[in-house]
C-alpha cells in the first residue's frame, strides 16, 4: 500500500498516512471473530470455529484493499497456534499483533483519526451514523 507523505504547518515531514479510500482495521479476534476463549484456556484456541459472517467480511474488506491487522489479548505464547488458526480457516490478513491489554473499558488516544465500531455479534458492512463520543477539551 503507498503512505501518502503529509506535512505540518511549518513544513515537517509527519507520520505518512494511507489514501482516504483505504481503512486501517485493527479487529479483535476472542468474542469478535469467533467465540471468546480466554487466555487461560489455550487448548480450545485451536478448536472454536470462526464466526461465518466475520470470515466473509474480513476477507472481502482485504480484497477491496483495506489494512487488515488483527489485535488481540492473547500472549506472544498463543502467537503460532493463532496463526495457524487464522491460515486454517482462510482469513486474509496483513499483520497480527498480540499482548492487547485485557478488561476492555478501552480508551485509544492518538495523533491519527480513531473511528471505533463494538462488535454486538454480526460482522456486516459498515454503516455511518451519527454519536455522542468523548474528545479532548479545545
Amino acid at each position: 500500500m503507498k503512505l501518502k507523505a503529509i506535512q505540518n504547518e511549518k513544513g515537517e515531514n509527519l507520520s505518512p498516512v494511507l489514501p482516504k479510500e483505504i481503512k486501517n482495521f485493527l479487529i479483535d479476534i476472542d468474542g469478535t471473530i469467533c467465540d471468546d476463549v480466554p487466555n487461560e484456556e489455550p487448548e480450545r484456541m485451536s478448536l472454536v470455529e470462526p464466526y461465518a459472517d466475520a470470515l466473509e467480511i474480513c476477507n472481502k474488506w482485504f480484497d477491496e484493499g483495506h489494512i487488515i491487522t488483527f489485535f488481540t489479548s492473547r500472549t506472544e505464547v498463543h502467537r503460532e497456534i493463532t496463526e495457524n488458526w487464522l491460515k486454517k480457516h482462510g482469513f486474509k490478513y496483513h499483520g497480527l499483533l498480540v499482548g492487547k491489554p485485557r478488561g476492555g473499558n478501552y480508551h485509544w488516544i492518538d495523533n491519527h483519526l480513531v473511528k471505533a465500531t463494538r462488535f454486538k455479534g454480526k460482522f456486516t458492512d459498515l454503516i455511518k451514523m451519527k454519536k455522542t463520543i468523548e474528545v479532548f477539551k479545545s
